[in-house]
């Protein structure tokens, strides 16, 4: 975990998306505290992060999100070097949580 980000804001952020039940409450509280261009972005590395793991070249994944060619290195590091985040979310989405 990054220190940087340990803040208490942040640890309430979280508890917040987690008592989240629901995609419309999903939807209802992240179309507020996101603009539109910022959970597009989000979802985009998402879409990358899923899309690397299938083994999809860069050009691929650019053809299908739109993502540069920046944004899918920087999102391929996390997967190499970061926290384990994606591969354990897109884990638990191959099993349905």
């Amino acid at each position: 975990m990054n220190k940087k980000i340990k803040t208490d804001a942040v640890d309430q952020l979280f508890d917040a998306v987690l008592c989240l039940k629901n995609r419309e409450e999903c939807y209802s509280f992240f179309e507020d505290l996101c603009t539109v261009n910022e959970l597009l972005s989000l979802s985009q590395r998402f879409e990358v992060a899923s899309m690397l793991r299938k083994s999809n070249t860069y050009l691929e994944i650019a053809d299908k999100t739109g993502a540069s060619t920046a944004t899918i290195s920087r999102v391929n590091r996390s997967l190499n070097y970061g926290n384990d985040g994606y591969d354990m979310i897109l884990e638990r989405l191959n099993h349905q949580c």
